[in-house]
């Protein structure tokens, strides 16, 4: 399962810095699959095809956010997900709805890391 970031985050931008795959934003800052990633280009589960250097939409305008699709809950880099394990509001949590195995979760890994 991915995490998410609650709307009690306080935007203290500890958790960013810490997550191996750079799924982390603050609010209102675009993303793209490249950033922290191998990738140089993404299938959409649509089917369309964009380039990783793409810039996406915030998905949170008021606070830090995690890309659900780019997120591993640290999973073959470490123990536990760095940003719950920083977070001093306990605002990083397991989002209910993106569950994942730890299979799927090491799978997404090596797409984006190519390790």
């Amino acid at each position: 399962m991915a995490i998410m970031i609650t709307d009690e985050c306080i935007n203290c931008g500890a958790c960013e810095p810490e997550c191996p795959n750079t799924a982390i934003y603050e609010g209102g800052i675009e993303w793209t699959w490249a950033g922290g990633t191998t990738l140089k280009e993404v299938t959409l589960p649509d089917g369309t095809v964009v380039d990783a250097t793409e810039k996406q939409e915030p998905v949170s305008d008021e606070f830090y956010y995690i890309v659900t699709d780019k997120c591993t809950e640290c999973t073959g880099f470490h123990e536990e997900p760095q940003c719950a394990a920083v977070c001093p509001v306990d605002c990083c949590v397991d989002d209910p709805d993106h569950r994942e195995t730890e299979e799927a979760l090491l799978a997404k890994k090596v797409y984006m890391h190519g390790e």
